[in-house]
């Protein structure tokens, strides 16, 4: 696992987690407009972007490398902590494990409980398609599909073109179904969750799957302060990954708010 690092180390720690499929530079935009104030950092999780040659192994697997960098690097402690997909999952999944590791926490676009027909539906679209969605040449296709099929204002920067290019491809089979299998199959929200002192707030796409919304009510169960926000009109991920302006005109107010 690596981490990239944007602004003074003696600012309040952010730690942002990308989603499955892509790497560190899926908040990019984000860090560098928070640099000014946090320290952000941006984990490139195993399996992904430059860590291809590591296998990903799981989302409590996952957590156990960002505990530990935490401990190491932060005092044990974030001011603020998201992710969003299965980078959503491993911030709930640290939220369970310690009470304290951070003041506020989002989680986007994630499961908490089993959807193993949704996994095994996953997995055997990877397993047949995988060189017509993953391969290079696929990935510059999407790319130059995406003025078709996004507004203007989704649409990648260059320089994150250029990263999603170089990094889709490299995700390895074995990681792939080591994620479907985790995160949509096995992973299941802790009770120990019950315990966090974090602020948290549960964000989703209106157009978002129901499994997503209803995970949404399941963790609130457990936290009966998180607060939950849905982005009207659209989908998976969309803020953390082709809307950072507007991911930020949400975030920014929740890290300003100052609990009485």
């Amino acid at each position: 696992m690596k981490f990239h690092e944007f602004g003074s180390k003696k600012n309040p720690h952010i730690m942002l987690i990308h989603g499955g499929g892509n790497a560190w530079w899926n908040y990019l935009r984000q860090a560098r407009a928070l640099s000014d104030r946090y320290h952000v950092i941006l984990p490139t999780l195993d399996g992904h972007g430059e860590e291809y040659a590591l296998t990903y192994k799981s989302t409590e697997d996952s957590a156990d490398k960002l505990m530990s960098y935490i401990e190491e690097n932060c005092g044990g402690h974030l001011f603020a902590l998201g992710g969003v997909s299965l980078g959503g999952q491993i911030v709930m999944e640290l939220l369970s494990r310690k009470a304290d590791i951070t003041r506020k926490a989002i989680i986007d676009g994630s499961l908490c409980f089993p959807q193993p027909g949704m996994a095994r539906y996953c997995m055997a679209v990877i397993r047949f398609g995988s060189r017509f969605m993953f391969s290079e040449k696929a990935c510059r296709r999407q790319i130059r599909w995406m003025p078709k099929l996004l507004p203007a204002k989704m649409q990648y920067p260059e320089e994150i073109q250029a990263y999603y290019i170089q990094d889709m491809p490299r995700v390895r089979m074995e990681s792939l179904e080591n994620m479907y299998r985790t995160y949509m199959a096995k992973y299941r929200l802790k009770e120990s969750v019950r315990d966090t002192a974090a602020e948290v707030m549960y964000w989703y796409g209106e157009k978002e799957m129901k499994c997503v919304k209803e995970s949404a009510r399941l963790f609130q169960s457990l936290v009966p302060s998180c607060r939950i926000y849905e982005a009207k009109g659209y989908n998976h991920g969309y803020l953390a990954i082709y809307l950072p302006q507007e991911w930020l005109a949400v975030a920014e107010p929740f890290f300003n708010e100052v609990k009485e």
